[in-house]
């Protein structure tokens, strides 16, 4: 499996909506995909991603409707890589990061998305996704703690 790269295990049908879609729009798509991250995309050029998390910390929980714009909910400043990544830096970047998803990208344009689970699923690299998750998953307080 050495000098694998990101192209080998990305997903390469990518779950997009646009700047004109809704928080609303999102939801579904989301629940009728089973997923909880969709790329923003004009065209085919990435302009940020929203996940579930996004969708009730700033959406619902601002008291946002289902008909609130993509923007008012939009992660903008993404880590990207490209698709040439080596699959040890994809988890490096997933760990500094503590992110689950990473888009890819060639030219700006999105060309897939590595997961978490990409790593450890397609591939021999159960301790990369062990200590990318590992990261993630860090320093975080526990839930009812605050």
């Amino acid at each position: 499996m050495a000098g694998k790269t990101v192209r080998d295990i990305m997903s390469k049908d990518c779950v997009t909506v646009t700047l004109q879609d809704n928080v609303y729009e999102i939801a579904l798509k989301m629940k009728q995909h089973d997923i909880g991250f969709v790329a923003v995309v004009d065209g085919k050029k990435l302009i940020g991603v929203v996940t579930d998390r996004d969708l009730v910390v700033r959406g619902y929980a601002e008291k946002h409707s289902g008909s609130t714009a993509v923007e008012k909910v939009i992660t903008k400043d993404i880590a990207t890589i490209d698709s040439n990544t080596s699959i040890e830096e994809a988890a490096k970047i997933m760990a500094k990061n503590q992110i689950r998803r990473l888009p890819v990208v060639e030219n700006g344009e999105l060309v897939g998305i590595v997961a978490i689970g990409d790593l450890a699923v397609r591939g021999s690299f159960e301790d990369e996704a062990g200590q990318a998750l590992g990261k993630i998953s860090s320093d975080k307080t526990p839930v009812g703690a605050r």
